[in-house]
């Protein structure tokens, strides 16, 4: 199966229009998209759909950004205080079955089953879990009888029409660190993610009714302001420990809202005027976060327009590339807007190609994220015909974390290879496999133009498996007598080039 996927990764690849970008692209961007699963906004289209309706829309969503090149998707697999997996911790998602604490009929795992699909087309899969909604609405009765709503009653507070964990709760912080370290500990993710929710964004005239937590845990002369964050600051720090002590090559990132603050209660904020703000009404601290290397990577929600007066674009992505360290930087986009927005700049088809190009010239900006899946998937053929052309027509690698340190890049990997039916079948000998996840492979005319940084020569990204086989078709490239030959291991990192001289 391995080999057949390989094989038509590489003719797509050879097959592709040979116009050169206008824009350089880089060997590392991280190109992801979120596949938002609540209330089934991009997967599955409905809870009731049949298992194989289901997987035909899935594959869609993939093929969809594989042909653009993207190289990560970041699925929902924990929407409020449930599960799209087989979970000791959290019942199977009504958004997945139809009916909470109702599993897949025939059953299979579908977070295994979306993993596998997403690696075997060269992408990244990072888990994206919200972990403190636990309801959605006030439909309580629909709620399974091991939903934690159920369980552990003492540990909800209701804010508006739903039902939140308090996150002051020891109990609670332990909770959700232990769903986050089953969801490691099982399944071959790349990354566990986290979104903007953490405490809700404000209500008028609603009270978080966490006075008593508050007043039980708080140290003394803490504000309710400061133990809030707190909070989260510990399940954070809690969340990055389970990780790395599990599975040392996962990554932990968080997408929290854009603005941390407005420079008019911060002069260290940014120039803008957003309604609410991480730092001060969500209780996020993602600079404490980068400080003290919690988190391998950050992805600020700016979805908006590149000149809003309120909320430049721009002015958010500078104050972030400005103020951020420790960690590898991503933008989050919001193609959702595009012709469907009051703020009229997202009429032009430009508007997001122009964020992207603002993105490229920031040098601590490495990657995009959109904003979600479905949104590019229908009418907006303009646009998607300039990220083709301009932004996304070569491969790309997602960046390794900033932490880790690449003995990788000084290895060369042993293999064997034969040409054989017009195609060069390649083998990993066993013992040089382990932790090997993709072979690239780069072509070229002659050695002295064989350059592993210029990703028009990176036509192949292949992915493995356990038996080390592998075949590429170097039929397109006739002419072309090297090809180097790379491997990329489970931390992201790249292997020295073994040199093949073909036929």
């Amino acid at each position: 199966m391995f080999k057949k996927i390989a094989l038509l990764l590489t003719l797509s690849i050879t097959s592709c229009s040979v116009l050169k970008p206008s824009i350089p692209t880089p060997k590392h961007e991280f190109r992801g998209v979120w596949i938002a699963t609540v209330v089934n906004i991009d997967w599955p289209k409905s809870g009731l759909d049949d298992i194989e309706k289901q997987k035909q829309d899935y594959l869609k969503i993939l093929d969809f950004y594989n042909d653009l090149n993207f190289n990560a998707v970041i699925v929902q697999i924990r929407a409020a205080g449930d599960a799209f997996y087989p979970s000791q911790y959290a019942p199977w998602s009504r958004f997945l079955t139809g009916n909470e604490g109702v599993a897949p009929e025939p059953y299979y795992d579908p977070l295994q089953w979306m993993i596998q699909e997403a690696h075997a087309r060269g992408m990244e899969f990072h888990a994206w879990l919200n972990p403190y909604r636990a309801t959605f609405d006030e439909k309580l009765e629909i709620l399974s009888k091991d939903h934690d709503y159920n369980l552990h009653p003492d540990w909800m507070l209701k804010y508006g029409k739903k039902y939140y964990y308090n996150p002051g709760l020891p109990e609670v912080q332990q909770h959700l660190t232990n769903i986050m370290g089953e969801v490691v500990a099982n399944y071959d993710v790349d990354a566990v993610h986290f979104d903007d929710y953490f405490y809700p964004y404000k209500i008028t005239d609603e009270t978080f009714e966490d006075t008593e937590t508050y007043t039980k845990y708080a140290q003394p002369q803490q504000s309710l302001e400061d133990w809030r964050r707190s909070n989260i600051d510990s399940l954070v720090k809690k969340v990055h420990n389970t990780i790395k002590s599990e599975k040392p090559w996962v990554q932990f990132g968080i997408s929290p809202f854009g603005v941390w603050k407005n420079n008019s209660t911060d002069p260290l904020g940014s120039d803008t005027k957003a309604g609410q703000t991480t730092y001060e009404d969500l209780y996020a601290d993602p600079l404490l976060w980068m400080k003290m290397g919690w988190i391998d990577y950050l992805v600020p929600q700016v979805y908006w327009s590149m000149d809003l007066p309120v909320a430049s674009h721009k002015k958010i992505v500078d104050w972030w590339s400005k103020n951020s360290y420790n960690t590898n930087l991503y933008i989050g986009n919001g193609p959702y807007k595009i012709r469907n927005n009051s703020d009229k700049a997202w009429d032009k088809k430009k508007e997001l190609p122009n964020q992207l190009s603002f993105a490229r010239e920031n040098k601590n900006v490495i990657g995009n994220v959109f904003f979600s899946a479905k949104s590019l998937m229908s009418d907006k053929e303009d646009v998607l015909k300039i990220l083709k052309k301009k932004y996304y027509q070569n491969i790309a690698l997602p960046p390794s974390s900033p932490f880790q340190k690449n003995a990788f890049q000084n290895e060369i990997i042993e293999t064997q290879f034969q040409e054989k039916d017009g195609l060069l079948h390649f083998n990993i000998p066993s013992k040089e496999r382990q932790n090997l996840r993709y072979a690239l492979i780069y072509v070229a005319k002659k050695e002295s133009i064989l350059s592993l940084e210029n990703t028009d020569r990176l036509v192949a990204k292949i992915p493995l498996s356990d038996s080390g086989n592998f075949s590429f078709n170097s039929s397109g490239f006739k002419g072309k007598k090297l090809l180097a030959l790379t491997f990329i291991n489970n931390f992201g990192q790249e292997s020295r080039p073994k040199i093949i001289r073909i036929n």
